[in-house]
């Protein structure tokens, strides 16, 4: 941990809502190779100032690297994709290389050493790429899409162990994350995320209450909603809407254990990257920003629905579309060839549709009688077409590789159209509702970019005011 009490406040409020509103303009996300040759077209041109080191290898043999720009007194770790899935954090790692290199009064007044890495896991991501070229095709997205499954990403498969739960089967591609943060010991440790749609929403590591205005006004001012429906998780702290407090993995454990639930089920992992960081002190900051924007992600007026009925109608159609997906993967297990990553997460997200389903319904069992937001139907809603898009597609490609390699027996053949047919209709059903838009890239960027800069600017003290 460094000294940074004696460290100057970088920038603003002003200076970082202008800041971020300037981010550049993007229609596409770059892929692993154009990310990594933008990266070393910077570290050319500024030599002196930018450093790379290899700190680890993927499983399939792909480097994964750290920049370190500048020298400060204060340590900051930018790393991103740690969910494969989620590459906003690609464009606005860019954006924040290119300004500290470039523009020497404000890196200097950060008075920080910025390292970063810009890929986690390079492998996942390229099984993304495929609507990276034009993330605003919702069809495309979802027919190409692809998350790990839990002991296979990056950011949960840290060292764990409480009561029946034990994960210690970390990936290369985590080991070499560990290296990064305990070779950086970082002041603020930012793993950069996004979710898919709705509005923004923000994770602190410890409750920073002066953080919170400004964390509010950075997606008013680009036009991004803040997200005031379901949290991803019952058991979260809120600091603020749409802010909470990243808690820990055991909370989340004894939180599912009362409600009589599995708190670890198979296919669980481990402990998240941030839980590790703790050690050195970190402020850690998690920036949800999603890809596509619901006008309804903010709206916190009354509906007419009681809400422990919505949690008991997502819940059914979840368990719904779990056991749709788990008995078309039952039918063609023994038949199946290949060992793809793709058949390896579905085989998991399948049931785990169920246990949010099960989840829903045990929370609706102990709600009152209370009219739901409308933001809050709308999350739910969207929840299960996440589940039923995400693993539904995933399963479809799955079986599809089967196909397409000249290995599917009959069975599988027939699965495989059987799948593709299950979600289409998902799919048609989703673009029918419609409400979905994407959001401009150059906004999710800016409030990305922004957060980072408002979170650090709290390690010396605090926010000040434009006119201070």
């Amino acid at each position: 941990m460094h000294d940074s009490a004696a460290a100057p406040i970088a920038g603003t409020v002003e200076d970082i809502l202008r800041r971020a509103g300037a981010a550049p303009d993007h229609t596409a996300f770059p892929t692993v190779d154009a990310l990594t040759q933008q990266m070393e077209a910077l570290r050319t041109a500024h030599p002196a100032l930018i450093s790379v080191q290899r700190i680890g290898t993927s499983r399939l043999g792909e480097p994964i690297s750290l920049y370190t720009i500048g020298e400060g007194t204060r340590s900051a770790l930018i790393v991103g994709g740690v969910h494969p899935n989620e590459p906003i954090g690609s464009l606005t790692i860019l954006h924040l290389t290119e300004q500290l290199a470039t523009d020497a009064p404000f890196r200097e007044r950060l008075d920080t050493t910025w390292h970063i890495v810009p890929c986690a896991d390079p492998d996942g991501m390229r099984l993304n790429e495929g609507w990276f070229a034009d993330p605003s095709d919702r069809e495309r997205y979802a027919r190409e899409f692809y998350r790990p499954a839990p002991d296979e990403q990056v950011e949960w498969t840290f060292p764990f162990s409480y009561k029946k739960a034990y994960f210690d089967a970390m990936m290369p591609e985590t080991q070499a994350l560990a290296r990064a943060i305990d070779a950086t010991e970082p002041d603020l440790y930012v793993p950069l995320h996004n979710s898919e749609g709705g509005g923004a929403y923000f994770y602190l590591s410890r409750p920073v209450p002066e953080l919170y205005e400004l964390l509010h006004a950075l997606p008013a001012s680009l036009g991004v909603p803040l997200h005031t429906g379901e949290a991803e998780g019952a058991h979260f702290t809120v600091l603020a809407p749409a802010i909470y407090e990243m808690g820990t993995l055991q909370d989340a454990y004894d939180w599912t254990e009362a409600y009589g639930l599995d708190p670890y089920p198979p296919g669980s992992a481990g402990d998240a990257s941030t839980s590790y960081a703790l050690k050195y002190g970190a402020l850690s900051l998690i920036a949800e920003l999603p890809q596509f924007s619901d006008p309804l992600a903010d709206d916190t007026t009354t509906s007419t629905t009681v809400y422990r009925d919505a949690l008991r109608v997502s819940g059914e159609k979840l368990q719904d579309a779990g056991t749709r997906l788990t008995t078309l993967i039952a039918r063609v297990e023994p038949h199946l060839r290949l060992d793809t990553p793709l058949l390896r997460a579905a085989r998991v997200f399948a049931p785990a549709a169920i246990g949010a389903g099960e989840e829903n319904i045990a929370r609706a069992a102990n709600e009152s009688d209370r009219l739901a937001t409308v933001s809050e139907v709308e999350a739910l809603t969207g929840l299960v077409r996440l589940h039923r898009l995400r693993w539904g597609g995933m399963l479809v490609r799955a079986l599809r590789a089967e196909v397409d390699a000249g290995t599917a027996a009959p069975e599988v053949r027939r699965v495989a159209t059987e799948a593709q047919s299950l979600f289409d209709g998902w799919l048609a059903e989703a673009l029918e509702a419609g409400g979905s838009t994407p959001l401009p890239l150059s906004a999710v960027v800016g409030v990305q970019y922004g957060a980072i800069l408002a979170t650090h600017a709290q390690l010396g003290g605090g926010t000040r005011c434009a006119s201070d």
